[in-house]
């Protein structure tokens, strides 16, 4: 790979949230202080929307990262389920022990229980729900049914919800209604301006090691921002790819070539190219790349 060539310890670019990466700039710090003061008022229901790559699972482990224990949380990263599903997942999650064939009615009073017992320890209950768009709607009324447990003065369970716009347009139905006015706080993550491609390119390149002059040059950046729109999960599929392609084309940073050539070989990207370079062969490098017989596998 890559790493010695650019004196790096790891790779800058993957596509797990990995929180060390973390990006504490825009959209991303913006929505995790949103989250962190709606936390603590202590009710209701909080959002945070985005659209696909821009990063709410990263900021989801963020803040599960930055909750003291203070907090008991419940995390459940694919909430497909029925309502019976539902209701196991967050018991399992604050370590409630059932048997499957139990009844509803008894394992709601388990959850009940279980959620005074936390309370009167002083600990706030936060469940934290990722792709919440493809909740079933029966299922996101048993969320909403569950939020009805509460002492006089403080909710027993707090939601936090992330998923995609369409779970903003599932949530304007009339049939919602109820629940959308239990949202009290809500965000919607933004793709990158220009300038904060820049921040963002930089702050993975050193997390990993990188030290040194600017790697990615004026162009390549202008044209990563064009083609990734600013989602930052484009952003790092354009960047390992470039990468690949300056390594292989044996040079010392990553130039505007490199980035056309890196998105010639990228879905769902922005195409439009400069036009000196209409008749560039933009995969050069990744050739060259990929007849040293090296390959890099990644998940979407």
């Amino acid at each position: 790979m890559y790493l010695q060539h650019f004196g790096l310890t790891e790779l800058p670019f993957t596509l797990t949230p990995d929180t060390d990466f973390f990006f504490n700039q825009g959209s991303h710090q913006d929505a995790l202080n949103v989250l962190l003061v709606a936390l603590q008022g202590g009710e209701g229901f909080i959002k945070v929307t985005g659209e696909v790559g821009t990063g709410k699972t990263l900021v989801c482990r963020q803040l599960l990262n930055l909750l003291d224990d203070r907090y008991v949380t419940a995390y459940i990263p694919n909430p497909f389920l029925n309502p019976t599903a539902l209701r196991m997942a967050l018991a399992e999650e604050l370590g409630i022990e059932f048997a499957r064939n139990i009844g509803q009615h008894r394992l709601l009073k388990l959850i009940t229980d279980r959620l005074v017992e936390l309370h009167r320890t002083g600990k706030q209950i936060v469940l934290l729900l990722d792709e919440a768009q493809a909740m079933p709607d029966d299922s996101l009324e048993a969320l909403r049914l569950l939020t009805n447990l509460e002492t006089e003065k403080r909710k027993l369970l707090q939601v936090v919800l992330f998923g995609q716009p369409e779970l903003d347009i599932r949530l304007a139905q009339a049939r919602m209604r109820q629940l959308k006015q239990r949202i009290v706080f809500s965000y919607r993550l933004s793709p990158f301006d220009r300038d904060a491609v820049v921040h963002y390119v930089n702050h993975r390149l050193q997390i990993a090691g990188y030290r040194g002059q600017a790697l990615f040059t004026d162009g390549a950046v202008k044209h990563l921002h064009r083609s990734s729109r600013g989602i930052p999960r484009l952003i790092n599929l354009l960047c390992h790819k470039a990468l690949m392609a300056a390594y292989g084309s044996g040079v010392a940073n990553v130039k505007e070539t490199h980035v056309v050539a890196a998105a010639r070989d990228t879905e769902d990207v922005s195409r439009r190219r400069p036009r000196w370079l209409a008749f560039a062969s933009g995969l050069a490098g990744l050739i060259a790349f990929a007849s040293a017989g090296l390959l890099y596998a990644y998940t979407v």
